[in-house]
């Protein structure tokens, strides 16, 4: 049975078309996989797990997962930054066990170190401030008594005001750092490092300490879709296609 890696969905009513992909993906694979990782940015935003109370999509995927979740493949999810709000309500509905980021794993007797692969940007030095700013529980905390209108409003400001920030970075900063891939790497004994959020799907090697590391940079999606797959025979990159 394989075992099936994906990030950065980025599911919202705007995008249809991958919410469709993503519900076709899980029905190919429910029961079938071993276990499903899903390294973050499932959703565009996720305000809190009360938007299962006001969101139709989110209540629908939440439907989805736990159907795969029920037919008998293990369904795992780390926090992106985009969805780090997502709660114990949301998993428990959804079916999924939450990792903390970053999760050391064991496939077919191979060591994997799973990322949702923000924290290796470290060039750019304003995300990383903002990360801390919105991963603390006291900023959760106050973010979350606010009214969910006023949340929703919210997301869409920084959504903006991130889209703008980012068509002014240098486009090298916004990819990993290959000095904290390595000190990554050695930390964690030199396994195969899988992660997202870089959009920048690709295999790269890395020679650290004499040892020779994968990286598997996983795929975003929008009218395909695409899951890294680890069957016995190795790494695979499988696409999801609309019929």
């Amino acid at each position: 049975m394989n075992t099936f890696f994906i990030s950065d969905l980025h599911l919202c009513n705007e995008r249809p078309q991958t919410t469709a992909l993503f519900n076709q993906f899980l029905g190919d694979i429910a029961g079938s996989a071993k276990a499903l990782y899903i390294l973050g940015d499932l959703f565009e935003y996720w305000l809190g797990d009360d938007q299962l109370d006001h969101d139709p999509l989110a209540q629908a995927i939440a439907r989805s997962l736990s159907a795969v979740s029920h037919a008998g493949t293990r369904v795992h999810f780390m926090h992106g930054n985009r969805d780090f709000l997502i709660g114990e309500r949301f998993c428990r509905e959804a079916g999924l066990n939450l990792l903390d980021d970053p999760t050391s794993i064991a496939v077919d007797g191979k060591s994997l170190l799973l990322m949702h692969g923000d924290t290796l940007c470290t060039d750019d030095v304003a995300y990383q401030e903002f990360r801390h700013q919105v991963r603390d529980p006291s900023w959760q905390a106050a973010i979350l008594a606010k009214p969910y209108a006023e949340r929703e409003a919210l997301a869409r400001t920084i959504r903006s005001r991130s889209d703008v920030e980012k068509s002014m970075k240098a486009d090298a900063i916004m990819d990993v750092n290959d000095g904290t891939v390595a000190a990554t790497l050695q930390t964690h004994s030199y396994p195969t490092l899988i992660h997202g959020h870089t959009h920048r799907p690709a295999h790269h090697e890395h020679l650290v300490d004499g040892h020779r590391c994968e990286r598997w940079v996983l795929a975003d999606w929008h009218d395909t879709g695409a899951a890294l797959v680890h069957s016995p025979a190795g790494f695979a990159v499988h696409t999801i296609s609309a019929p």
